[in-house]
């Protein structure tokens, strides 16, 4: 990690790519989500078509990232403690274990309410799994001179992963069919199951295992809160995290295809593929301007701004008719996601305590990840009452009033 702004801006672009095994891992990784995502895509479908239900797709949010803001700690400890290749092949054969369910359930039209809350919680449990090991597995290939390299690299994989998904997801449903499309989602993850074996890092070699350590539970956590509340920078991009987690979060994708069903698209094809496909699409492109081109000093200020300019964007999607209007604000709000998210969590590392750095960049993670789980009831279990567009529009509203409290806070620190 840098240890400082001026260290970060002296890194070179696509850094972390000079190493063999993180090009590897970036590729394999990449692939991984993609499957990851095309599975997000062909069962938020058809459990859209077979229940109709805004509160499932409310509970498939709150299924992925509830277990981020409960367990996080403790498979950060088990991470600390254990092979981290094993760890993460643990959380593939989940993942392949529920693409290969939902195919089965499909193929044979048993699926039922319950099977999909099972298959849901599941799939968030793995996810959870893997976060922590991936993390320290990329600190031991590339070394901590580069890791802010391979750190955002890594996200920026997350992000293409999540562009292909919707292409490749909506294809395999035209040609395939969601069924077998399933059961072909299964071997995508494969690549990376596989190199994991032959992989000679495992998490540990720069760094001894931990040796049974005590997990942070909730008390330790607010106390580490507190001894950094004077540090208005660290304190107000975690609150900046947490907040638009809380709000608004990713919860919008799960009920993309209902926002594409109210904008005309009918049928599981590519015009509902590219609006779940665009958010992502502007992410990856603020992704790779950032690691390239180092365009954004990171300051507290600007992160502000770049929030309040994604609400008012989430807003006018939410509020949106038209299909290629709704296409250009999902790029815009991925491009501004990926901007404010990674300088958040940029200003956090720089100004962090070395002796308490990495306890807070779990803080974050925590904020930024876990806090995503109550997005489910702002947008999903609300929008079942009162309509999915006026449950956005009104969450990152919201999220606008409240981060105007944290403008303020910041510039009161800046003075």
């Amino acid at each position: 990690m840098a240890d400082s702004p001026q260290a970060a801006r002296g890194q070179v672009a696509f850094a972390a790519l000079r190493h063999a095994s993180f090009r590897a891992y970036f590729l394999t990784s990449a692939a991984a989500m993609m499957a990851d995502n095309i599975e997000h895509v062909i069962s938020y479908w058809v459990m859209f078509q077979k229940f109709h239900s805004p509160a499932l797709a409310g509970f498939a949010v709150l299924s992925h990232w509830l277990p981020f803001l409960l367990f996080s700690v403790y498979f950060g400890a088990l991470a600390d403690r254990y092979d981290c290749r094993r760890i993460i092949q643990v959380a593939l054969v989940l993942f392949m274990g529920v693409s290969l369910a939902w195919g089965i359930l499909f193929l044979t039209d048993t699926i039922e309410l319950w099977h999909a809350v099972v298959l849901l919680t599941v799939h968030g449990m793995a996810g959870v799994i893997w976060g922590p090991a991936s993390q320290l597995l990329i600190h031991d290939i590339v070394g901590p001179e580069q890791l802010q390299s391979a750190v955002r690299l890594s996200a920026t994989s997350r992000y293409l992963g999540l562009l292909m998904g919707p292409a490749v997801g909506g294809g395999l449903m035209l040609i395939l069919g969601p069924p077998a499309g399933l059961l072909v989602n299964v071997l995508i993850y494969a690549p990376l199951l596989i190199w994991l074996w032959k992989v000679p890092y495992d998490g540990h070699r720069r760094h001894a295992r931990g040796t049974g350590q005590r997990a942070t539970g909730l008390a330790d956590t607010i106390a580490l809160l507190r001894g950094v509340s004077d540090n208005r920078t660290i304190f107000s991009m975690i609150l900046l995290a947490g907040v638009s987690s809380l709000f608004v979060g990713n919860a919008f994708q799960a009920q993309m295809p209902e926002y594409a069903h109210d904008l005309g698209t009918d049928d599981a094809g590519v015009r509902y593929s590219i609006l779940l496909g665009a958010n992502a699409a502007g992410a990856l492109t603020g992704g790779l301007i950032l690691e390239s081109r180092g365009l954004l000093q990171a300051r507290p200020q600007t992160a502000i701004a770049f929030t309040l300019l994604w609400c008012l964007v989430i807003t006018g999607f939410a509020a949106a008719t038209s299909y290629p209007l709704a296409v250009a604000l999902m790029f815009v709000a991925g491009f501004l996601n990926l901007a404010y998210s990674a300088m958040s969590q940029t200003l956090v590392q720089l100004h962090a305590p070395a002796a308490l750095r990495g306890r807070l960049i779990g803080l974050y993670n925590t904020a930024n990840n876990g806090m995503r789980a109550f997005s489910g009831v702002t947008v999903g279990l609300v929008g079942s009452l009162i309509g999915i567009h006026w449950s956005l529009a009104l969450s990152a509203l919201a999220l606008l009033a409240t981060t105007l409290g944290l403008w303020a806070f910041s510039m009161r620190s800046a003075r």
